[in-house]
């Protein structure tokens, strides 16, 4: 039998279905996987007995001849970035060790009522402000690759670098993730896995530790786009408990996938041709350009003029939302308190904060605060919202001449863990092709494409129309069959 580690969501799904193996087994399986895996510090919390226990309720019901959910005998990894009721949920920061919800976010609970286990709370950078995964309270992840004759750490991208070491590494078949600015699609593209943020507000921000609220939105990370459009659909719905939740019907995604392309025009914008991008990068993105007339698209060129504003417009209205958002974390109701002798109330809050706090997100805070305080806020945050509103405009006017946009999806592939610590600009220049569509709201892709010369994967980015996840999955789809990207780490672990 093959090792059932190898298996995918929809493999893992029909061959319990079908009765090849049990829940139970392949619960077994990966959570041995897991176990055996402690090198990578993709896990921040294990829990073997929630993917065990989901795993038996899945077989009892096969048993019984009940049906079968979507993701039913699929045990997954959560980012610890969802409340998940009655385990740990730290957002990767101290300031929240030791916090365990009494509920459960509405993502988490979809996908359990769908049939999926959980293995684990996966590790991230601290409140999902990173690139890299090295701002971790609990340690840095390490991708599962290395460069072709060297053993130096890798990043596996950020901020979801549990997420998508854990799946690339097979030690999970799947995995939740959370992109605000590119924290699904970067990580996905740094270790050689599928990754689709969706429309905003297709999936319920309720019980998720909040970034930026105008921003963040979860999607699944896995090793197909197959395997992806099975899990965002058991993920996807209205939530009443979320405001910006879309009162949308759930396609069926994965019933409706279509790798034909044809009669559709794929856009390429000029702007995104940018210098210092990795000319491998730029390789396989002509590469992207040839599968996908080979599909049966036109490619065209397309203007995104505003695209160069994207970044320092995020940097702005990201860290602002932070420097909302984290300022319930104040040492009085949950997580830590650092009460110094004599200390009075503010001198608690400043305690609590310098301790619990690492330094990115000190600094997004700080960067937060200042661009909402009296007179700045004028000239940084309001100038910002404008600029936001261009680009979301830009890709308004484009979808009169295309029907999907194909990028790449990082400037360069992942990079030695370290290499970009101490140089936050050159960190944020990761987000520069992801950005755009994040404050646009759109649903985006990252597939893989090939690898690099030092054997490395690099991956491709498919922005799609307000909600429409079916096109930019039946264009992943394209570029995956015809890429046939089948490379997978050599374990070290």
């Amino acid at each position: 039998m093959t090792d059932l580690t190898d298996l995918g969501v929809k493999a893992i799904r029909d061959g319990v279905a079908g009765g090849e193996f049990t829940a139970r087994e392949v619960a077994e399986a990966f959570n041995a996987a897991v176990a055996g895996a402690g090198e990578l510090n993709a896990f921040i919390v294990a829990t073997p007995d929630h993917a065990l226990a989901a795993a038996d309720a899945v077989d009892a019901d096969r048993a019984a001849g009940k049906p079968l959910g979507a993701m039913a005998g699929v045990p997954i990894g959560m980012k610890d970035l969802f409340a998940t009721k009655g385990v740990q949920t730290t957002a990767a920061s101290h300031i929240l060790e030791g916090f365990t919800p009494e509920y459960e976010s509405t993502v988490s609970h979809n996908l359990w009522s769908a049939g999926a286990g959980m293995l684990g709370k996966l590790n991230l950078d601290q409140f999902a402000m990173g690139s890299s995964n090295e701002t971790s309270f609990f340690g840095n992840v390490n991708s599962p690759w290395r460069k072709q004759g060297s053993n130096a750490a890798l990043a596996p991208g950020g901020s979801s670098g549990g997420s998508s070491a854990a799946v690339s590494a097979r030690i999970a078949p799947a995995a939740t993730g959370t992109d605000t600015g590119g924290s699904i699609r970067q990580p996905a593209a740094f270790t050689g896995i599928s990754g689709i943020k969706p429309t905003y507000g297709r999936c319920s921000r309720w019980g998720v530790v909040a970034f930026a609220s105008s921003l963040d939105q979860a999607g699944p990370m896995a090793r197909s786009v197959d395997d992806c459009a099975i899990m965002l659909g058991a993920m996807a719905g209205f939530d009443a408990k979320d405001s910006t939740s879309l009162d949308l019907p759930v396609p069926d995604w994965a019933g409706s996938l279509d790798a034909n392309l044809a009669g559709k025009k794929v856009g390429i914008p000029r702007e995104y041709r940018m210098e210092g991008t990795d000319p491998e990068i730029l390789d396989s993105w002509e590469r992207g350009k040839a599968w996908l007339r080979d599909a049966g698209a036109e490619v065209v060129d397309i203007a995104l003029p505003h695209t160069k504003y994207a970044l320092p417009a995020y940097y702005i209205i990201a860290p602002a939302e932070a420097s909302s958002n984290l300022a319930r974390y104040d040492g009085v109701r949950y997580g830590l308190r650092d009460l110094p002798d004599g200390a009075g109330l503010q001198d608690m809050y400043a305690a609590t904060r310098a301790e619990g706090f690492g330094d990115e997100v000190k600094r997004r805070i700080l960067i937060g605060t200042y661009v909402l305080s009296a007179g700045f806020y004028d000239a940084y945050y309001n100038q910002a919202q404008k600029i936001r509103t261009l680009i979301a405009r830009d890709f308004e006017q484009a979808w009169a001449q295309c029907d999907v946009i194909l990028a790449p999806t990082t400037p360069t592939a992942s990079f030695p863990l370290g290499d970009k610590l101490d140089d936050p600009l050159a960190m944020y220049l990761n987000d520069v092709f992801a950005v755009p569509a994040s404050l646009a709201g759109l649903p985006a892709m990252s597939v893989p494409a090939m690898l690099n010369g030092e054997g490395l994967p690099l991956g491709l980015q498919l922005i799609g129309k307000p909600f429409d996840e079916q096109g930019v999955l039946n264009a992943g789809l394209a570029i995956e069959q015809r890429a046939g990207f089948d490379a997978r780490p050599e374990k070290w672990w």
